[in-house]
C-alpha cells in the first residue's frame, strides 16, 4: 500500500490555533487541490480525536465528480467514535472503517461501519498490520466490483491511502517509516508556538534518526505554497 500524508500548515507548521481553530487555514484553491487528491486514493484515513473535534466528511467533492468516493477510514482503538458524526451516520451510504484493537462494537457494526481489528503497538493500532489489514479489506471491496470497469481513482490492484490528520496520527506513521509522500500545503500566516503542531511528538535523539524526503516539486495555489515530496 503506498501511503501518503497531506499537510495543511501555517508557515510555522501549525494546523490550529492554541483553541482548535482550523477553518480555513489555507485558501479555496489549495483545498480544492486536496480534493483532487482524495480523488486519486483509495482510502482517506484521520485518527479518533480528529473525526471527533472536526466531524469530517472525507469525501471528494468536485464539481462533476463520478468516481467512487475514497473510503473513510478512522484510527480507533476502543472504538470510541460517536454515532452522531457523519462518517457513522453515512456509513450506509459510504464506506467506513474503524481500524481498532478490540473486537467490532455492534453499535458501530449495525451502522454500516466495517470495524478491522489489529494488534496493539504501545496502546494504539500496531500500524504495519493496520495497513496489511486495510489493504486486504481494499482489495476484496476492489474484486467484489468486477468485472465492471474499475473508475479512474482505482489504480489497477495497488491499493493507496491519504492520511490527514492530527498531529500524532502523521507522527506515529512517519516514526514507523510508513510515509512514502508528503503534499504539504503552507499558508502566509504564523500561529507561534501555542498553535497545534502538524506533527506530534517524535522524540528523537539523532538527526540520523529522522525520517528523510526529497522535495519533488513546489507549485503556488492561490496564496498558498504546495510543496510535494517522496521518501528517500
Amino acid at each position: 500500500m503506498r501511503v501518503t500524508l497531506k499537510l495543511a500548515t501555517s508557515l510555522d507548521g501549525r494546523i490550529a490555533t492554541a483553541s482548535g481553530e482550523s477553518r480555513w487555514i489555507t485558501g479555496p484553491a489549495a483545498r480544492e487541490e486536496v480534493h483532487r487528491l482524495r480523488a486519486m486514493h483509495q482510502a482517506i484515513l484521520v485518527g479518533v480525536e480528529t473525526a471527533i473535534a472536526d466531524d469530517p466528511e472525507l469525501t471528494v467533492r468536485l464539481p462533476g465528480f463520478v468516481g467512487l468516493q475514497p473510503a473513510r477510514v478512522v484510527l480507533d482503538s476502543r472504538q470510541r467514535l460517536p454515532s452522531n458524526l457523519k462518517l457513522v451516520h453515512e456509513a450506509n451510504r459510504l464506506d467506513t472503517v474503524v481500524i481498532s484493537t478490540t473486537d467490532p462494537n455492534k453499535r458501530l457494526t449495525d451502522a454500516g461501519v466495517t470495524v478491522l481489528k489489529v494488534g496493539q503497538q504501545d496502546g494504539r493500532p500496531h500500524l504495519r498490520e493496520a495497513l496489511d489489514a486495510l489493504s486486504d479489506w481494499l482489495l476484496w471491496k476492489i474484486t467484489e466490483r468486477l468485472p465492471t470497469a474499475l473508475p479512474e481513482n482505482y489504480e489497477g490492484f495497488t491499493p493507496s491511502l491519504f492520511i490527514e490528520g492530527g498531529g500524532q496520527v502523521a507522527a506515529s506513521f512517519l516514526k514507523s517509516g510508513l510515509v512514502d509522500a508528503i503534499e504539504w500545503f503552507r499558508a502566509p500566516i504564523v500561529l507561534g508556538d501555542e498553535g497545534r503542531p502538524a506533527v506530534g511528538e517524535f522524540v528523537l535523539n539523532r538527526l540520523a534518526d529522522a525520517p528523510r524526503f526529497k522535495r519533488v516539486a513546489v507549485h503556488e495555489v492561490g496564496d498558498d505554497l504546495w510543496e510535494r515530496y517522496e521518501r528517500l
